[in-house]
């Protein structure tokens, strides 16, 4: 199979984030099998999808991991031209869901396979695919844990994510959390009589507010746009009627941060303002939905000189979107970001990657291969 047929078995997966990912990761399994390729499948908590893990060459050698995520967001917009999970080709564009996001990076990296397994390696690569990469990073910190036990301490991570085949040494970290107020609902007309969770709300709405300004005035870091850490409130809902006291009202919110900056106390004083509230009355839930660290690579770091080496340019110092290598330099592992497509493509109806990236994708990857050969 090439690296189209590969995506293209990869795309008719709908394996949107938090649903069971078995089908897909069976395959893969599957296909890395038929080549000779040590697999390990590593179950997540949740019980109904996995990781996977799998190594060509000396795995008691340090070596290289590829890394990507085999989840995809939905595809439920009505302004598809096709279906999302059926790959779509039109001249040099491959149009589905998770062509560019990244599945177009996992069918580069399985489609090196053959070549990587046909190379007499000194130095091992090391194929990392991870589930609910989508809703906040949640399956690789599994793996992460189990990588002692799978191979000696890597040199380093390729994190795929789309980067234009342009190494990038550094992204923001995150934390996202959900606030839900409960008060004491009742007729309009007697609001002495009840607790108006919306009213409430604007209290803790207020502080996320006011912390968001409050970062726009530092600290700094040129290498990001914008060159501050950032808060917003991205979802309010409540209430039932204009003439009921509402019960209950709900927001999301997510911190962006700078490397140096932890995201989730960025979201402290929206909490300390929410549950505050309970003195008067109120219920207050505070449940964090995902969080991961900022990354950011020296650039002396050996790991980005191989990869200006392999692409031929310098890694770029940072993006704005973030990925999992934040997760594998929190365990202590150099990271880099360096996949193919553009990231402006992604979470978008008509997503697409070009035949030319994927074929530069593999080509990286094979002469990442050369030189852990013997």
């Amino acid at each position: 199979m090439d690296v189209f047929d590969i995506l293209d078995r990869l795309v008719a997966f709908p394996s949107v984030a938090g649903r069971p990912n078995g089908d897909i990761a069976g395959w893969i399994e599957a296909y890395l099998a038929e080549h000779g390729t040590r697999v390990t499948v590593l179950p997540g908590p949740e019980g109904d999808r996995s990781n996977l893990f799998a190594t060509i060459g000396p795995a008691n050698v340090p070596g290289y991991i590829l890394s990507g995520h085999m989840d995809v967001v939905p595809a439920a917009e009505p302004q598809w031209s096709s279906s999302p999970f059926a790959l779509r080709r039109e001249g040099e564009r491959l149009y589905g869901r998770g062509t560019t996001d990244m599945k177009g990076f996992l069918a580069a990296a399985l489609a090196a396979v053959p070549a990587l397994a046909g190379l007499r390696l000194a130095r091992p690569i090391h194929l990392a695919f991870s589930y609910d990469e989508e809703v906040g990073c949640r399956g690789v910190p599994h793996l992460i844990a189990r990588l002692p036990e799978l191979c000696a301490k890597p040199l380093g991570v390729i994190v795929g994510e789309p980067s234009g085949m342009r190494a990038v040494r550094g992204h923001k970290g995150k934390a996202a959390a959900r606030v839900i107020i409960n008060g004491r609902t009742g007729h309009s007309s007697r609001p002495d009589l009840g607790l108006n969770a919306i009213h409430a709300m604007a209290a803790a709405l207020s502080a996320a507010v006011n912390e968001a300004e409050r970062l726009t005035h530092g600290p700094f870091d040129p290498a990001f746009e914008p060159p501050y850490s950032s808060l917003q409130a991205g979802v309010v809902t409540g209430g039932h009627q204009v003439n009921i006291i509402p019960d209950i009202c709900t927001l999301d919110l997510e911190a962006r941060a700078i490397p140096g900056v932890d995201p989730a106390s960025l979201l402290a004083p929206v909490r300390a303002r929410a549950e505050a509230l309970a003195a008067d009355g109120f219920r207050i839930a505070w449940n964090p939905k995902s969080a991961y660290p900022a990354m950011s690579l020296p650039p002396d770091a050996p790991i980005a000189g191989l990869l200006h080496a392999l692409t031929g340019e310098a890694p770029l110092a940072a993006v704005s979107y973030g990925t999992e290598a934040g997760l594998y330099q929190a365990a202590g592992l150099d990271a880099i970001i360096c996949g193919p497509g553009d990231i402006d493509r992604a979470h978008k109806p008509d997503e697409y990657i070009v035949t030319s990236e994927l074929a530069g994708c593999q080509r990286l990857i094979e002469a990442l291969g050369a030189r852990c050969a013997a």
